[in-house]
C-alpha cells in the first residue's frame, strides 16, 4: 500500500529564508523516500542587520512577516500535514527576535524555534549524509551559513565533534570577523584532524552547490583543492557588476560566493583535504528528516 504525506521545513538563514516541501513516500515492506516537491528561497540577509546594529531593521521585519504569510499559504495550498520553521544565526543575536517571533505567530500563524549551533549541526547531521560516506575514510563536514559555520568530524561513519564558530558569508562581507577567530577555528581544525592520515572534505551550504553546479562534475565526484583555489582567483578578477552579467549569478549569490569560497578553501588548507564532496544537503533536509523520525518537535497542520 502506498502513502504520500507532505511536509514542510521553513530555514531562516542570515543570508536566505528558505521554505522546502517534501513528499514523504512510503510503502510496504520499503524503506521511505523523501522526495522534495516545491524549494523556495528569499534573499532576505538579515545578518547585514543584526551583525553590525544588533537587531533586525524595520524594512527587513516587515518583508519577514510577508514572506511567512507566503509561506502560511503555501503550506496551506500543498495540504502540508507537519511542519518545523528554524532560525539560526541572525535570528539567535537579533535583539528584537523573540518580538519578531511572537509577531509573525500572531499575524501568519507560523511557529519559529531559534536553534544554537549544535542543534543546528545535529538537524543538518540527520540527512542523507551516511549515502555518501565511505566508512573507511575520515571527513571534515563543513556547514557554511551567513552567519556562522558548523564543522564535524567524521570518523568511519561516525561523528566524532563538532563545533560552530561565528565565521559566516554575512560577517565577512561586513568585516566583524576578527583575527582572534580566524586563529581559533585554524587550531581547532588542525587539532581535530591531525592524527588522521588523510581526510576529506563534505561541503554543503548554497554557494558550495553552486560552485559544484557550475563545475559540471558529477554528482559523488569531488572537486579538488586545485579547481576551488583556480575558481576563488577568477572569482576575484570580476568585479560584483561583472559576476552577475558575466558569471550569471544571482545579485544575492554574487558577493556572498567569495567569502564562502575562502572558508571552505581555509578548512581544506588546515586539514590538509585534497578533495570535496558536495552532497547538495542542507538544514531543510535535515528538518524534513527529524520531523519524521520524531528526534525534533514540530507543528500538525
Amino acid at each position: 500500500m502506498l502513502k504520500i504525506s507532505k511536509y514542510a521545513a521553513i530555514d531562516i538563514g542570515s543570508n536566505a529564508v528558505r521554505l522546502l516541501i517534501s513528499n514523504i513516500i512510503e510503502q510496504d515492506d520499503k524503506s521511505v523516500v523523501f522526495k522534495k516537491n516545491s524549494l523556495v528561497r528569499v534573499p532576505i540577509r538579515l545578518g547585514a542587520d543584526v551583525f553590525v546594529n544588533g537587531e533586525i531593521s524595520e524594512y527587513n521585519q516587515e518583508r519577514m512577516m510577508d514572506t511567512m504569510k507566503a509561506f502560511s499559504l503555501l503550506i496551506k495550498s500543498h495540504n502540508v500535514i507537519r511542519y518545523k520553521a528554524c532560525a539560526t544565526s541572525a535570528m539567535r543575536e537579533a535583539n528584537n527576535s523573540q518580538l519578531l517571533s511572537d509577531k509573525i505567530l500572531k499575524t501568519c500563524g507560523i511557529n519559529i524555534d531559534i536553534i544554537d549551533g549544535e542543534e543546528e549541526a545535529a538537524i543538518i547531521a540527520a540527512t542523507d549524509l551516511h549515502t555518501f560516506i565511505d566508512l573507511n575514510k575520515t571527513y571534515l563536514y563543513v556547514d557554511v551559513g551567513g552567519g556562522s559555520t558548523e564543522f564535524s568530524i567524521i570518523h568511519n561513519g561516525k561523528k566524532i565533534k563538532s563545533r560552530s564558530f561565528k565565521i559566516g558569508t554575512v560577517r565577512l562581507l561586513n568585516n566583524i570577523v576578527t583575527k582572534e577567530i580566524w586563529n581559533e577555528l585554524e587550531q581547532w581544525i588542525k587539532e581535530n584532524t591531525k592524527k588522521y592520515y588523510k581526510i576529506d572534505l563534505i561541503g554543503s551550504g548554497g554557494n558550495i552547490n553552486k560552485i559544484f553546479k557550475i563545475s559540471g562534475k558529477e554528482m559523488g565526484k569531488p572537486l579538488t583543492y586545485f579547481y576551488l583555489t583556480s575558481y576563488y582567483k577568477m572569482l576575484q578578477s570580476f568585479t560584483y557588476e561583472e559576476r552577475i552579467t558575466k558569471l550569471n549569478l544571482n545579485q544575492d549569490r554574487a558577493d556572498v560566493i567569495i567569502p564562502a569560497t575562502r572558508i571552505y578553501l581555509s578548512a581544506m588548507k588546515w586539514s590538509g583535504a585534497k578533495d570535496m564532496y558536495v552532497p547538495k544537503i542542507g538544514l531543510s533536509d535535515g528538518i524534513i528528516k527529524s520531523m519524521y523520525y520524531e528526534t525534533i518537535s514540530s507543528v500538525i497542520v
